[in-house]
């Protein structure tokens, strides 16, 4: 299982997804251009010495990813769905992508999807937090797999 992150725009958010994938054994794909210098010491504090345990890859553009990712799906988690993510099936290879917190994804990536999903919420708020979405996102997806950690 992987979680991508297109073009995040806060350190903190990322250094708290490296964090979660580092403690649930899920890989990482950062889609640049990212809104802040990797070398962002907030990355770092905010996930730890976890870094050193997950598997980060970094994608020069959205294209770049494509090609390396070969035949597995890609699994678009996005408020634009109408699909829940607790009603849908995942798979143990799927790769779970967020777009980036002020703009979720652009119409020809949301169409790249094999399968557009969303986290329910009350209607009267917007959206969840990034790391929060891949917290919940991450885990349901191991949960239905059988793939938890521990």
């Amino acid at each position: 299982m992987r979680i991508a992150l297109f073009e995040p725009e806060i350190a903190g958010n990322v250094g708290a997804v490296l964090r979660l994938c580092a403690c649930m054994g899920a890989a990482v794909d950062l889609i640049e251009p990212m809104g802040f210098a990797w070398d962002d010491r907030r990355v770092r504090r905010t996930a730890m010495d976890y870094i050193d345990h997950v598997s980060i890859t970094r994608h020069a553009g959205f294209d770049a990813f494509r090609q390396t990712i070969g035949s597995r799906r890609l699994v678009l988690f996005t408020t634009k769905a109408t699909q829940s993510a607790y009603d849908f099936t995942f798979d143990t290879d799927d790769i779970l992508l967020l777009g980036k917190e002020s703009a979720g994804v652009p119409p020809a990536v949301h169409d790249a999807g094999d399968a557009r999903v969303r986290i329910p919420l009350r209607p009267e708020v917007r959206s969840f937090n990034l790391a929060t979405t891949a917290a919940l996102a991450l885990g349901e997806a191991l949960r239905q797999t059988g793939t938890l950690p521990g």
